[in-house]
């Protein structure tokens, strides 16, 4: 009798939190956000500019018997290019050592002839309307091979953030329109990705004009751009 007793108990619990749960679906299962609805486009912008820098690159090259000869030519030429550049106005701050090198040289006949050193400097010009002055000093000290201008701008960071507010400001006009179309209007930003970087230095190739009054260097124009991926909520 005990045991018929306990299962009709067991019995009856089971049927009340069965009955619990009837009509109560939030309470067997929990409750989900509602989904937040949204729309995510693309922003681009660009800022024009006219670089006020510009970085060269000036080599000399030498040939001699023994190595040593021609290193010590080399480095001789070498440091009357540097000269010639500090003396133009160039700080010594801006002048680097881009490679020095020293090895056999080899006739037309693929034979060694000797040996050849090798080494360059590069020069940040940071007077563009200098770049031809710059240049025309350099070749005259001996340079005989010359690289570059590379432009770039002095304010590069503050022209990317301009042209990052752009970027939102096409994003939100891109979102508005949207949401139009679909009968709803922008609401909260829910998400910014930056999707690009400030654009490098343009790289120009130019060589010294040794018979003009001055190698002409002519900046342009160059763009920032920055594009972002902006998620904007709908209502």
């Amino acid at each position: 009798m005990k045991i018929v007793q306990i299962g009709v108990v067991a019995v009856l619990l089971a049927a009340a939190v069965a009955y619990a749960g009837v009509g109560r679906p939030g309470s067997a299962h929990g409750s989900a956000p509602p989904a937040t609805h949204g729309v995510t486009v693309m922003g681009t912008a660009s800022v024009s500019s006219v670089p006020d820098r510009a970085s060269f690159s000036f080599g000399v090259s030498t040939n001699g018997v023994t190595a040593s000869q021609a290193s010590a030519e080399n480095a001789r030429k070498a440091r009357e290019v540097i000269a010639a550049l500090l003396g133009a106005g160039i700080p010594k701050a801006d002048l680097q050592t881009q490679d020095v090198t020293v090895g056999p040289s080899w006739n037309d006949e693929g034979r060694p002839d000797g040996f050849a050193a090798h080494s360059s400097v590069v020069a940040k010009v940071r007077n563009v309307a200098r770049a031809g002055a710059i240049v025309d000093a350099a070749v005259a000290a001996g340079a005989n091979e010359s690289s570059g201008p590379s432009f770039d701008r002095s304010d590069r960071d503050d022209l990317y953030r301009s042209a990052l507010r752009r970027a939102f400001a096409d994003a939100r006009a891109k979102a508005q329109t949207l949401a139009s179309e679909a009968g709803a209007s922008v609401g909260t930003v829910l998400r910014i990705e930056e999707s690009s970087v400030p654009k490098a230095p343009v790289p120009y190739e130019a060589r010294a004009a040794l018979d003009s009054a001055q190698t002409p260097v002519e900046p342009g124009t160059e763009e920032v751009q920055a594009t972002i991926s902006v998620t904007f909520s709908l209502a």
